[in-house]
This record gives C-alpha cells, sequence and structure tokens, in this order.
C-alpha cells in the first residue's frame, strides 16, 4: 500500500476509497491542506518517487513568495547529492516533430535501461496567461513507462523557450535518478538560445523540403548546434532528407571549430519509423566520452553555473524593484507621460530607475 504522502499528493489514489478506513481518508484530506515538509520531498524525491518529484517541482514554479525559500533549500539540498547525467536539448521550428522524437528517443533509451526525464515546455498566451500542457497526451507510450517522467511547464513570461525554472527542475531530476535529462523548447526564435545554456548537448531538429534550410543556415543557431538531425526522412521525403542532409553539412564547414573540438554532424532520422535514433544517441554518447576525456564538459558544467548565477541576480533585481512600494506609483507616472507625449520611454526608464536607485541611498 502507498504510503500517506503518496495519497496526499496523488487524488487518483484516494478516488475509489476502496480499502482505506475512513478516519485514515480524513487524515489525508487534512493534510492535503497542509504543504509536504521538505525533508519528506527530498527524501521522496532521492527515492525515485515522481509523485514527489513533480510536486517538488511545483514548489519551484510557484509564484508565492513564501515558498522561494523552501524551494531553494530543496535545490540546496538535490544539488549536494552526486549525479552522472547527460543533459539533451532539443529544438525546432512547430511541426518539425520534437515530441514524436522524443518519445521514440526516449522508449529507445528506457530500454536500455536508461532512465529518462522530459521537461517539455508550452508557450503561455500572452493573452489568456493559459498553456495546454498537452505533451503527455502526445507521448502517450513514454507517459505511461516507469523508467520515464514526463513535466510539462508553461513557459510563461520567459523568453528563452524554456520555463523559468528549468534549471532547477533539471537538478531535481538528477537527485531523482534520471540519467538522460531531455529537455524540449518551445520551437527556434531569436530568444530561445538561452537552453544552449543549461545542457551538455544541443540537437537542433529540421524538416526537408519545407522551405527552412535557409532559416536554418542562420549564423546563431548553427553555430550553437552541436548535431542537426533531419526529421521526417521516410516516404517520398527520403530523397528531399538526403539533399538537405548535404547542405547543412556544407553549411557546417563554414563556421570556426568549436571550443570543446567536437565537429558537429548531420543524420537523417524519421520518428514515425523509428530509423536514425538509435544511431543519434550513439552520437550524442560519443560527444558526452570524448569531451569528457578533454576536460570540456565539467567545463561547460561549470560556466553554465556562473550564467545561472548572472541570470538569477537579474531576475532577483527585477523583482526587487517591482515589489517597492512606490514603483507602481513612479510607473504609472512615467507611462502617463510617455501617453503625452511629454517623455521619451528610454529617458522615463532611466529616470525611473534613478529616482528608486536614490531611495535607496
Amino acid at each position: 500500500m502507498p504510503n500517506l504522502y503518496t495519497f496526499v499528493v496523488n487524488p487518483r489514489f484516494l478516488s475509489s476509497k476502496k480499502g482505506i478506513p475512513e478516519h485514515t481518508v480524513s487524515k489525508i484530506k487534512k493534510l492535503r491542506r497542509q504543504e509536504i515538509p521538505i525533508e519528506t520531498l527530498t527524501k521522496g524525491i532521492f527515492e525515485g518517487d515522481k509523485t514527489l518529484l513533480a510536486q517538488g517541482i511545483t514548489l519551484l514554479e510557484s509564484s508565492n513568495p513564501e515558498h522561494f525559500d523552501k524551494a531553494n533549500t530543496l535545490v540546496e539540498k538535490c544539488l549536494a547529492k552526486s549525479t552522472q547525467t547527460i543533459r539533451i536539448g532539443i529544438t525546432g521550428v512547430p511541426g518539425v516533430g520534437k515530441s514524436s522524437f522524443i518519445e521514440v528517443l526516449g522508449t529507445t533509451l528506457t530500454s536500455i535501461g536508461k532512465k529518462v526525464a522530459v521537461l517539455a515546455v508550452d508557450p503561455t498566451s500572452s493573452l489568456s496567461k493559459g498553456s495546454i500542457l498537452g505533451d503527455k497526451t502526445r507521448m502517450q507510450s513514454l507517459s505511461k513507462d516507469p523508467n520515464a517522467f514526463i513535466r510539462p511547464s508553461p513557459s510563461g513570461e520567459s523568453l528563452g523557450g524554456v520555463a523559468r525554472k528549468t534549471r532547477e527542475s533539471i537538478v531535481l531530476c538528477e537527485a531523482a535518478g534520471f540519467d538522460v535529462i531531455l529537455v524540449e523548447t518551445v520551437g527556434v526564435g531569436q530568444s530561445e538560445t538561452m537552453v544552449h545554456s543549461m545542457v551538455d548537448f544541443f540537437l537542433l531538429l529540421k524538416l526537408s523540403g519545407a522551405g527552412d534550410e535557409l532559416q536554418g543556415i542562420k549564423r546563431g543557431i548553427m553555430e550553437m548546434a552541436d548535431a542537426i538531425a533531419i526529421n521526417k526522412a521516410d516516404g517520398h521525403n527520403v530523397e528531399k532528407a538526403k539533399l538537405a542532409e548535404t547542405e547543412f553539412t556544407r553549411a557546417l564547414h563554414l563556421y570556426p571549430p568549436k571550443e570543446n573540438g567536437w565537429t558537429p554532424k548531420v543524420l537523417r532520422c524519421s520518428a514515425m519509423e523509428n530509423n536514425g535514433i538509435v544511431e543519434i544517441w550513439e552520437m550524442i554518447r560519443d560527444f558526452a566520452i570524448k569531451t569528457s576525456e578533454t576536460g570540456h564538459f565539467d567545463k561547460n558544467r561549470k560556466t553554465q553555473n556562473k550564467n545561472w548565477f548572472l541570470q538569477t541576480v537579474d531576475e532577483q533585481l527585477k523583482q526587487f524593484f517591482h515589489q517597492k512600494k512606490t514603483f507602481k506609483s513612479k510607473q504609472d507616472q512615467m507611462l502617463k507621460a510617455i501617453e503625452e507625449n511629454k517623455i521619451s520611454p528610454y529617458y522615463a526608464a532611466q529616470t525611473l530607475l534613478a529616482d528608486l536607485t536614490q531611495e535607496l541611498k
């Protein structure tokens, strides 16, 4: 029988109430109104409890100021656990088949004994502030796999194509024993490159014959990719995929060599027919081995942690100013002045920050 906290955080166990004493049901309902202790969350995560792992990520994503310290404590405890993992970022234009590719790759990895965590990010509506969060529906086979964990999260106001707490979620998944972390982004965009700053291997999925070959050769995206996979290389699309493979291979030779010594590769695959997936994993494993031997794997992780710190400082400064009581009134004054063309937006921002900074002195 599951432990008491499993019932608390997972309503489906209590839906029938069969075999559960009434006083226990009452106790469970009472506990649901309480927060789960950090010690319980940490212990459950270390033991690989996927329900408590999901609860921990929910704590990370909470915007309640009272949860910030608890979330930080949880992350600190999970960071202290030594793990050997590989983080893979998977990106591509909408419709390229990211979810299908991830499901086939995930099931392939679990079949050889790997534990796979998928952090899938869905775009948040700027109007309704809602997200569909439908990745579990699209990855039905993987979502039922006992060695897999899928967590869809809303991107919120993040411009990086990843959720605001994706870095911390990766740490929790690794502490839970998942040795392959797949980060799916919302789709290639001008600001999506943030995913590159939190993964070990950056995979760019492309389509052939879709008219986006030139888009894919844009310098920013190509320079970051550790590999390009031409997806949907099946049926009548095989010849087009071969042509695209040649074009992208030529394009990659135009860029300077990577600091870690890795030469990016171009492969063809079909998630629908499960072709080329094993080869892509073997390439990623080869990347991890080679960069670990040269020391670049660990160096990259340390650099990413420094960037994580700097980005967090920027976020905290933003929150600090927004939480000041005088910020809202001064901001409204500036907005009114901008609307009446009395001040430029740039100078208004400078004036607002100067006034707030003066108050701190």
